[in-house]
């Protein structure tokens, strides 16, 4: 299936979840992330079970440090 991560089409399993996305792109410490599906924000706690679908827009954010 086809999704939209960080505005680049990817194409991913059918039984895919976010947590398969922030792997995917490599997250080590998954501190300071955040996803939104769809503009909606995704609770860590449900990365491993909220599954996507064909067309989902998924953003990672990663909180850095800086001044």
């Amino acid at each position: 299936m086809n999704v939209q991560v960080n505005g680049e089409e990817r194409r991913v399993i059918d039984s895919a979840t976010v947590d398969d996305i922030v792997r995917l792109l490599m997250v080590q410490d998954a501190r300071g992330i955040a996803v939104a599906r769809n503009s909606e924000i995704v609770l860590r706690a449900s990365w491993t079970t909220v599954r996507l679908e064909e067309g989902d827009h998924i953003e990672v954010l990663q909180a850095v440090q800086g001044g």
